[in-house]
């Protein structure tokens, strides 16, 4: 019986380990009025891989499909923390696609 308990546990925790968890962004950042176009660019880029991967959060998955059946709270948190992770890289690619239009930047 312990060593079925120890297993499931395992299986639990590796299974909540593959849970989508993408960053969420803030919409400003101190020193944005002095990103270079480069840096611009460079942080869009980040944020497509932030969107790809909170998009990712919000489909199902084997992973998210094994996190609801053994555990599923973690897949409420899982949509949730995708949604928001979405919604502040889209607020935040405006306000760089902004600034680069203010910019001039050519990429």
């Amino acid at each position: 019986m312990k060593t079925k308990l120890t297993i499931a546990a395992a299986a639990a925790a590796l299974t909540l380990s593959g849970c989508v968890s993408p960053d969420v962004v803030t919409k400003t950042q101190v020193g944005d009025s002095k990103l270079t176009c480069g840096e611009i660019e460079t942080q869009l880029v980040q944020l497509e891989e932030i969107r790809a991967e909170a998009k990712k959060g919000k489909t199902v998955s084997g992973a998210n499909v094994a996190a609801a059946l053994l555990f599923w709270p973690a897949i409420i948190g899982n949509h949730a923390n995708a949604t928001e992770a979405l919604a502040a890289a889209n607020e935040r690619h405006e306000v760089l696609v902004a600034l680069a239009n203010k910019k001039r930047c050519k990429f």
